[in-house]
């Protein structure tokens, strides 16, 4: 056995056993409610005291577990998907470098060892993004790591004004932050480094963008590492940030982006895009009932979402294998009747992403959508739930028709089979939690049961509205497929919505247009213009002009000789006279 198996085989018992420990420390913590916060104090500066932090609740604990869980799962997956790669060891590296910094940040009520893990988690992320080293990677890459870089300088930001406070550890000072001044200051860089791990609107063009990675990194990242870093931010902020404005904009700001990402999705046609943009309307919603004040909500749902979008991505990467690499809908197709299992699996992790009855989704997500109505919400974001979550169902299914159950559009000598028992093992796992974790979490994290008080019309609303996206999503793709209809509407409009309402291009095209032009008018009129001019090129033009003066000397010439000679004599001759 090789050493590389045999680290990869570690690696794979020791993030198991500890997800079990973590789990069992977790559910203690939460019977007895316990919190235990470690510090180690480095320097104490003018009554401000610099520590390491470290926070073992129940909330820390638990989503550790998970964490630790599907990365095993993600790793274990990763030992065939990645098996041909010749870099795979540096692979596993940095997978297991993007859990380490994921478990910095979660265990840190301190700014500052926060800043450790979420700086890790956007150099780490960037080293995976640009994984296959093209142009499209080097791009999605660049992108990435630049929209979280203003997250960074918000959190570096934060960490100045809280010395004001006397200390980082925020744990301590949410009381502090209610109050006005400062604190709305610094609830404001909070949220704002929030929505761009988030990627909420305007900072959701990087998330699609990341897909460039291998798709057992999009199956970590998108199900419980990277961009839920920023709604884990909220979470703990989240007494802060209650009763004050900044609730009312991440309200809106979330409402928009659940809409925008259901939207762009059923005009996608890249299966791991697709994916990817529901992970951004999940990530919405957790911040939207998070902004109504129900931060035990959002964490419910985050949990429960890692374990269904993990084994989603699973799939993904599965059915990308056998259909030839293609990521493009289009050309899959009836693939239940080829991969039994991975159908299955997909069926399952789809259903419970629409929130189907008794699946992990539906604990949650019926929760979030029941308690939002019952809540002190405007007409609009009522609205955008509504439809958020019929885009939902009908993005789902028009993903089950291209691709498991339409028509066979692969080529004749094709072979696709669930042949790989190392990927689909995982799978299994993960379909068990996606099929017991919401009902397990939720007798765990309420014992006590919300009292939901709702007319019949409010609560037969998300059922209604999720039938009827899945009749519109699967029934309107097989009619356009099978009878050639054009789009339903305009060109422009089919652009506007399909394109997350042009945000790529906002974030990128926009922004470099401007600074493009400047920079040309710097070189055309600077570097190329007056510096040329009276700098190297100048500089060049006057010592070769000069040059040629000496040149005349040295050519030993009698007239030159004689004309010096005669300059010197008249030179004395006015001298001595």
């Amino acid at each position: 056995m090789s050493w590389k198996i045999k680290m990869h085989l570690n690696s794979l018992v020791f993030l198991c056993l500890s997800s079990f420990t973590l789990l069992l420390l977790s559910i203690w913590s939460l019977n007895v409610s316990s919190v235990n916060i470690i510090e180690w104090e480095f320097i104490s500066l003018n009554s401000c005291s610099i520590v390491v932090s470290l926070i073992f609740d129940w909330m820390s604990l638990m989503f550790l577990s998970f964490v630790f869980f599907i990365s095993a799962m993600v790793l274990f997956y990763s030992g065939d998907y990645m098996l041909g790669d010749l870099n795979f060891n540096r692979f596993m590296y940095l997978v297991l470098c993007f859990v380490a910094s994921m478990a910095a940040l979660i265990v840190s009520p301190n700014l500052i060892s926060i800043l450790l893990g979420w700086d890790g988690l956007g150099l780490v992320s960037y080293a995976l993004v640009i994984y296959y080293s093209n142009e499209k990677s080097a791009n999605a890459g660049m992108l990435t790591v630049l929209s979280n870089r203003v997250g960074d300088v918000a959190i570096l930001l934060s960490i100045a004004l809280m010395f004001n406070i006397g200390g980082w550890n925020f744990y301590f000072y949410t009381s502090y932050l209610e109050n006005g001044g400062l604190g709305t200051i610094l609830k404001f860089l909070v949220v704002l480094a929030a929505m761009t791990k988030s990627a909420q609107i305007p900072f959701s063009a990087w998330l699609p963008a990341a897909m460039a990675a291998p798709t057992p990194v999009s199956s970590l990242v998108h199900s419980s590492t990277l961009v839920t870093a920023g709604v884990y931010l909220l979470i703990r902020f989240s007494g802060a940030i209650n009763g004050s404005q900044a609730q009312s904009f991440l309200l809106i700001i979330s409402c928009l982006t659940m809409f925008m990402a259901g939207l762009g999705a059923n005009f996608e046609y890249d299966l791991k895009k697709i994916i990817a943009l529901s992970t951004l309307s999940q990530l919405g919603v957790m911040i939207s009932i998070l902004s109504l004040g129900f931060a035990d909500l959002a964490f419910f749902h985050l949990l429960s979402h890692a374990l269904f979008k993990a084994l989603l991505f699973m799939c993904a990467g599965v059915i990308i294998h056998n259909v030839k690499e293609y990521q493009d809908i289009r050309c899959m197709g009836g693939l239940v009747e080829f991969m039994p299992l991975t159908s299955m699996c997909m069926n399952l992790a789809n259903l419970a992403l629409c929130g189907m009855p008794f699946l992990a989704g539906f604990y949650s997500k019926d929760m979030i959508l029941e308690v939002a109505f019952m809540s002190k919400i405007n007409l609009i974001s009522f609205i955008l739930y509504a439809l958020a979550t019929g885009l939902t169902v009908c993005y789902t299914f028009r993903l089950i028709y291209y691709s498991l159950s339409g028509n066979f559009n692969l080529g004749g000598l094709s072979f696709i089979a669930d042949n790989s028992v190392v990927m689909t093992s995982p799978m299994l796992g993960l379909s068990a939690g996606a099929i017991m974790g919401g009902c397990f979490l939720s007798w765990l994290i309420f014992p006590e049961p919300y009292m939901i008080c709702m007319s019949l019309e409010f609560k037969t609303l998300p059922l209604l509205v999720s039938g009827l996206g899945g009749f519109i999503g699967y029934m309107l793709n097989i009619m356009s497929v099978n009878f050639n209809l054009k789009s339903l509407g305009s060109y422009s409009s089919v652009v506007v919505m399909g394109s997350m309402w042009f945000m790529p291009f906002l974030s990128t095209f926009s922004l470099n247009l401007y600074s493009l032009k400047m920079s040309y008018l710097i070189l055309k009129s600077g570097d190329g213009g007056w510096s040329e001019f009276y700098g190297g090129q100048g500089v060049y033009k006057f010592i070769v002009n000069n040059s040629s003066y000496l040149q005349i000397f040295q050519d030993n010439s009698v007239k030159i000789f004689m004309k010096v000679f005669m300059i010197w004599f008249i030179i004395l001759f006015f001298i001595i006279y």
